[in-house]
């Protein structure tokens, strides 16, 4: 299967992974010849990319993190939890969250036994769904992150569940920023984007009045947004002035925004997310915490057409372990010639290989 984006399918392709929507419940299936209709629905469900059957990569596969009826799971928590704070606030009855605090360690728990168990980098591209709701979305694949990337700076357990916490609930003060603000998709004015930055000051304030929410779960609603070089928000903390699960959730809240689709842009690559990252390593983000990063994600996803500087062109096979942005290729074509005998190219032993770019004719993107 080869990793495509929905911009430029044809019609009669085949897909080789379903669409789910965030119900868990398929919306097209795998196998189905695409009709123009088919296409069109999938670019208003938001969807940027999809794995389509392709003879030549048809060994290609791909195992998620974290299984769809853990998503689920999640979602269906955090939907529950961001309603019922809309709910108490309309009217003006206080909510609780020590009723929901077994369900949250349990998925948390789940989660980091799953990534855990994957022993590879992480990937989300791959999972094809279709989200009613990008908050709840965004919340979802933030915390998926957030855990692996604490996985590899070895935080402690207690540690591993307090930020699990905190990024599944990073931004519900979002719930409470008016909707033609967030959902709106043109440039904001001055004055919307000061309303949107109140988000991380509405969700601190309603979480460390919770219980069952330690403070510093809080303060990742808090911090999310500040910046090592103090040019964040809220209080534009500087260094350590942010709190460690504050810093890690700066790097895991850009990378997902960007690699995300949204009204107002469609999603990067994570290679082009991670050089976004790089770009601020060491003035907006800690530098250890995106070199990090860089190895607890998957930079070149399975299926994804690359180039090489040497003029080869390949599609990613598989991930090496441990070395997230060198792959093993399965070669197709030499000096614009397709090869009768495609063969495999592992750049985690080749390391004068370098990949030069993506299809940027196969993904609809221009550089």
């Amino acid at each position: 299967m080869r990793l495509v984006a929905v911009s430029t399918l044809k019609e009669h392709v085949k897909l080789a992974k379903p669409v789910y929507n965030e119900a868990g419940q398929i919306l097209i299936g795998h196998g189905i010849p695409l009709t123009k209709q088919m296409i069109f629905r999938l670019q208003q469900l938001g969807i940027t990319f999809v794995y389509m059957e392709d003879q030549r990569t048809e060994d290609i596969v791909f195992r998620p993190a974290v299984t769809e009826r853990t998503r689920q799971e999640a979602l269906s928590i955090m939907k529950q939890s961001f309603e019922e704070v809309v709910n108490t606030k309309n009217l003006n009855t206080k909510f609780s969250f020590d009723k929901m605090e077994r369900q949250f360690k349990s998925i948390i728990r789940e989660m980091l036994d799953q990534i855990k168990e994957h022993k590879e980098a992480v990937s989300l591209l791959s999972d094809v769904c279709a989200h009613d709701n990008y908050i709840l979305a965004h919340s979802l694949n933030v915390m998926i992150y957030t855990l692996a990337l604490s996985l590899k700076l070895q935080l402690k357990p207690r540690q591993l569940e307090e930020i699990g916490l905190g990024a599944m609930l990073h931004d519900i003060g979002k719930i409470l920023i008016p909707q033609p603000i967030l959902m709106k998709p043109s440039r904001l004015t001055n004055e919307e984007y000061e309303e949107i930055k109140k988000h991380a000051e509405y969700g601190f304030n309603i979480l460390r009045k919770e219980h069952s929410i330690p403070l510093t779960a809080a303060h990742c609603a808090y911090q999310h947004h500040e910046r090592i070089n103090g040019t964040g928000y809220p209080r534009g903390l500087t260094g350590d002035q942010i709190h460690l699960y504050g810093k890690i959730l700066g790097v895991t809240d850009v990378y997902d925004a960007v690699t995300s689709n949204r009204i107002y842009r469609q999603a990067m690559l994570p290679s082009e997310g991670l050089e976004i990252l790089y770009a601020g390593a060491g003035t907006e983000f800690d530098a250890e915490m995106v070199e990090a990063f860089r190895k607890s994600i998957v930079v070149y996803p399975n299926g994804l057409t690359v180039h090489l500087h040497d003029n080869r062109k390949g599609v990613v096979l598989r991930q090496t372990p441990h070395v997230s942005d060198r792959p093993v290729l399965l070669i197709l074509e030499e000096e614009n010639c397709e090869l009768d005998e495609p063969y495999e190219l592992d750049l985690s032993k080749e390391l004068t290989v370098i990949i030069s770019e993506t299809d940027t004719t196969l993904l609809g993107k221009k550089k």
